[in-house]
């Protein structure tokens, strides 16, 4: 048995390339092969158990063993295991599930159009945009604003809307049209003496300028996650959303509100929309949308960002955009289970609760000499490591000090995420007070654990 586990690994290090994975180190370190789950719970090759306190992906909302989920897909494979919606076919639960999403979208929308992931999703509005602006009559108006540090997905276009250098190093992005505005980091970047009202004016005034920089008529929409989640879990600060809101109205720019990450109950609300006050004129939606037991991801557009689309569709003839398996009935099928499991078992309410409880647990930490700063909201919450915390710095190496506290935790039993120096916490909206105290008493450990190791 032990040398089956050992080849498993070995055929992971020869065969696989890992996604955001360094291949050389992964070529000496290996895998950690994780086979089973079980509630919050997963388990690796070796027997080890480890309480998820990323939510695999930001995305298990229903942990990793919901049997309704399993069922809902093998139903709908008996019966229809395959069928697309391209030249005016469909399916029921294509036609079922976007009546759904419509009906508790945070404000009026319109339609909605499938695809299977966050960054096809992304991918896909920058092209509507695009298409909505030719279609009336405004072919200047293309640029997209996104945000330093926003994360936007992984395709040519999406990753060009993702603020991070990681994603355009070596991949010749971001490609022309998108510009990244300022970062909404309070704690990190607030003048001496600033309020959080005073940031959130400078930030908007920050998009003010670039946008008369680069002329409001050239300006076709801006693109933003409610609260940004591989950035590091950075939540606005007090009237940010409402001066950035003002400024988009102003000029007439679309505002596209990413909630891959925020949507379906992680906030506290249905959608992080509802959380801070958004009226989107789109909603990109992925991951909990199935609690990431199939591969599915939905646009949501309002009648502004619909009907010229429309008009121009027909006069070109065609909307020349699609996915094979955008809107694949399985996922579907999946996605409107999952929906019905999330408004029974109040899963919604649950993150409000709980992760009350678990912000506040954290917020604990805040005297750790490690810690910096705590944020959250909901059932997301961010870390921010430090060494010195009157300069708010840590190692030398950025980073370093976020993967040691990672990697210790992930020993005691709990897999977090560090993102640069913050670990993030975004569990199954399932989770329980207990399962909470659990989490944060191991990362309270592995704190206690790295600081006696860098002052041994």
């Amino acid at each position: 048995m032990e040398n089956t586990l050992i080849q498993q690994e070995s055929d992971d290090i020869n065969y696989h390339l890992h996604p955001y994975t360094n291949a050389r180190k992964h070529q000496e370190q290996g895998p950690l092969v994780i086979v089973k789950g079980d509630g919050v719970y997963v388990e690796d090759i070796h027997g080890r158990k480890y309480l998820e306190a990323m939510a695999g992906l930001w995305s298990v909302a229903l942990g990793f063993s919901e049997k309704r989920l399993v069922q809902a897909a093998m139903r709908q494979f008996e019966v229809l295991p395959f069928y697309h919606q391209f030249t005016h076919k469909t399916h029921d639960v294509a036609a079922q599930f976007a009546k759904m999403l419509i009906d508790i979208a945070p404000v009026p929308m319109s339609k909605v159009f499938f695809t299977n992931s966050g960054s096809e999703a992304n991918d896909t509005v920058v092209k509507l945009v695009w298409y909505r602006s030719n279609a009336l009559g405004l072919p200047n108006k293309k640029k997209i604003i996104s945000r330093l540090k926003g994360y936007h997905g992984v395709t040519v276009a999406s990753a060009s809307l993702t603020g991070l250098p990681g994603n355009h190093r070596g991949f010749d992005l971001p490609i022309d049209r998108i510009l990244h505005t300022a970062c909404p980091h309070y704690w990190r970047d607030a003048q001496e003496g600033e309020s959080e009202e005073q940031f959130s004016t400078r930030m908007a005034q920050e998009l003010e300028n670039l946008i008369q920089k680069e002329g409001p008529e050239t300006i076709a929409a801006f693109i933003a996650e409610p609260v940004m989640g591989a950035g590091g879990v950075i939540v606005p600060p007090a009237t940010y959303w409402e001066k950035i809101q003002a400024v988009l109205e102003k000029h007439d720019i679309l505002f596209i509100a990413d909630e891959v990450i925020c949507g379906f109950g992680r906030t506290g609300k249905m959608f992080a929309s509802e959380t801070f006050g958004l009226k989107p004129d789109v909603l990109v939606l992925s991951k909990q949308i199935s609690s990431s037991y199939q591969p599915l991801s939905a646009i949501l557009l309002n009648e502004k960002m619909f009907n010229p689309i429309a008009d121009e569709s027909n006069k070109l003839g065609v909307l020349g955009h699609g996915f094979t398996a955008g809107g694949h009935p399985v996922a579907v099928a999946v996605g409107i289970e999952n929906l019905n499991i999330i408004k029974e078992r109040n899963l919604v309410e649950n993150a409000a609760t709980v992760g009350a409880h678990m912000l506040k647990r954290l917020h604990e930490l805040e005297n750790h000499p490690l810690v910096g700063e705590v944020r959250g909201v909901g059932l997301i919450a961010g870390v921010e490591l430090v060494i010195d915390k009157a300069k708010k710095t840590a190692l030398e190496v950025p980073g370093q000090l976020g993967t040691m506290v990672g990697k210790v935790l992930q020993d005691l039993g709990v897999i977090s995420r560090n993102i640069g120096d913050t670990l993030a916490f975004c569990p199954p909206l399932i989770i329980t007070v207990e399962q909470v105290d659990e989490m944060v008493d191991k990362f309270k450990q592995a704190l206690d654990i790295v600081h006696e190791r860098l002052n041994g």
